[in-house]
């Protein structure tokens, strides 16, 4: 592919001074973001759906409000429907703080279409040398107090380098449709780092780069496809990618949640895919103990890691990014993560699924049946249309 149509395709480049670190489960990754903010001597940015009032909330509140006696400027891009459950209490104390707090799409009755339209990135970056970026919100279930046996099973990843700047780029472009306060930031360039990446979006219909990408290293993948995430409802050129990588001998497994989930409907909408792909040779995991809410792909030596779920919504309409990794160091690292995955995970197989009973039979095809009517009302709606609305959003 010409460098051209590349960067028609995708709005980053592919960079190579940047250094990785993946941080498996709330406890470990809380801890070195909190650590990062700690060290912050000029600006905090945070791009966030999920943020509740809660333990994991006030200890990053607290940082947030010693970081500004430390005169660091803060801002805060939260989606308005995920942080829904954040008190007036502490919208108050973060805004007698001088923290910038800005809503993504807040939602108005009289226009209740548009709140469809989520921003569901996960996103904290500070003074412009260090990003984290994965799946986690603010909220205790990835780091509870009360039962840690039962955290939500999640990953982020620690950025520094180049591509801090690429993330930079895209909290300000949102930040600027929703906010009319200024942001002065700073690129660090770090000369001794050596590891490969590029930030890929989906940003509505028309910027569905996660997704390319996705399909691009599935149909190239010559070794393995492994796919961990929350939410499993893949288009049909996703399915079909998959099934022609399994055939061809690839080894292809999809990590998905059990029986623990935050919505049970949604594991019947994933497992209306399973005979057909286990008939070609897809290996199904479902996680166990804990609810699986990591998203994350590996293809070779190839791993996307960040907010966006195999789904259809996520796929197409919410605001997403990940981080994509081409380094055999970190590859070997997610590696390791997956196999400990699957050793928690049971594997379906056929003959078993074949066997299960008609009560689930038909809430798998019930559920089915109505995300595809829910699909079919969505676009007769045009959402197209609503989204570029908001797409199209100048403060």
């Amino acid at each position: 592919m010409h460098h051209s149509a590349q960067q028609h395709k995708y709005r980053f480049p592919w960079q190579s001074g940047n250094q990785f670190e993946l941080l498996i489960d709330g406890p470990v990754f809380f801890t070195a973001m909190l650590n990062s903010i700690q060290q912050a001597q000029h600006y905090i940015l945070l791009e966030m759906y999920l943020v509740e009032t809660g333990h994991i909330s006030q200890r990053f509140f607290q940082a947030f409000i010693e970081a500004r006696q430390r005169n660091v400027n803060i801002y805060l891009l939260l989606d308005d429907y995920g942080s829904h459950n954040l008190t007036s209490k502490d919208r108050k104390l973060l805004f007698d703080n001088d923290i910038k707090v800005c809503f993504y799409n807040p939602i108005h009755l009289n226009a209740r279409h548009l709140m469809l339209f989520r921003d569901h990135r996960k996103l904290l970056v500070v003074d412009g040398h260090t990003a984290f970026v994965g799946g986690a919100g603010l909220v205790d279930e990835f780091d509870s107090i009360e039962s840690p046996q039962h955290n939500w099973r999640e990953n982020m990843v620690k950025i520094q380098g180049q591509n801090v700047s690429q993330w930079q780029s895209l909290f300000t472009d949102n930040w600027y449709r929703w906010s009319s306060e200024k942001i002065n930031l700073k690129s660090t360039e770090f000369q001794s780092l050596h590891q490969k990446g590029r930030v890929v979006m989906t940003q509505g219909p028309n910027f569905l780069e996660i997704k390319r990408s996705f399909l691009n290293q599935i149909r190239n993948a010559r070794q393995r496809v492994w796919i961990s995430t929350a939410y499993f409802a893949p288009s049909i050129k996703l399915r079909r990618a998959l099934r022609r990588a399994a055939q061809a001998g690839i080894d292809v497994r999809i990590l998905i949640p059990g029986e623990i989930t935050d919505h049970p409907m949604t594991r019947y909408i994933a497992q209306r895919y399973y005979s057909h792909m286990l008939k070609y040779g897809i290996k199904i995991y479902e996680y166990q103990h804990r609810f699986m809410h990591a998203k994350i792909a590996l293809c070779d030596s190839w791993v996307s890691l960040g907010s966006c779920n195999i789904d259809r919504w996520n796929l197409r309409w919410n605001l997403d990014a990940n981080q994509e990794i081409i380094d055999q160091i970190f590859t070997e690292s997610v590696i390791v993560m997956f196999k400990n995955d699957f050793s928690n995970s049971i594997e379906i197989n056929l003959s078993d699924w074949k066997k299960r009973s008609l009560l689930r039979r038909l809430k798998i095809r019930f559920w089915s049946f109505s995300i595809r009517i829910v699909d079919t009302l969505l676009l007769r709606l045009k959402l197209i249309r609503y989204w570029k609305k908001i797409r199209n959003r100048k403060k």
